[in-house]
C-alpha cells in the first residue's frame, strides 16, 4: 500500500509544475494546459484523501472539478480562436486586444 504522502507529493509537484508554466509561458494553448494540470493535481490530492479516509466526498469534490474545467476549456477556446482570427497570434500578451 503505498503512503498518503506519497500521493501529496506528486500531487504538490504537478501543481508546482502547472504553476510555473502558467508564470513562464506566452502561449495561450500552454497557459490553459498548465491550468488543467493544476486542477488534475487537486482532483489527485481529493481523490487520495478520499481514499485514505474511507469517504466519497473527494469523489464528488473531482467530479465538480471536472465541470468546472470543461466549462473553461470552452471559454477559453473560443477566446483563443476568437484572438487568433483577429490577429493571427495566440500569444496572452496581445490578450488587451479583445477590450470593447
Amino acid at each position: 500500500m503505498v503512503p498518503l504522502a506519497y500521493y501529496l507529493i506528486v500531487s504538490a509537484l504537478l501543481f508546482c509544475l502547472g504553476v510555473l508554466g502558467v508564470l513562464t509561458r506566452r502561449n495561450s494553448i500552454v497557459i490553459f494546459m498548465s491550468i488543467e494540470l493544476m486542477l488534475n493535481a487537486a482532483n489527485l490530492g481529493f481523490v487520495a484523501f478520499s481514499h485514505f479516509l474511507g469517504g466519497l466526498d473527494g469523489q464528488l469534490f473531482v467530479f465538480f472539478i471536472m465541470v468546472v474545467a470543461a466549462a473553461e476549456v470552452t471559454v477559453g477556446l473560443a477566446v483563443i480562436v476568437a484572438l487568433y482570427r483577429n490577429w493571427d497570434t495566440i500569444f496572452a500578451d496581445r490578450i488587451h486586444l479583445l477590450k470593447g
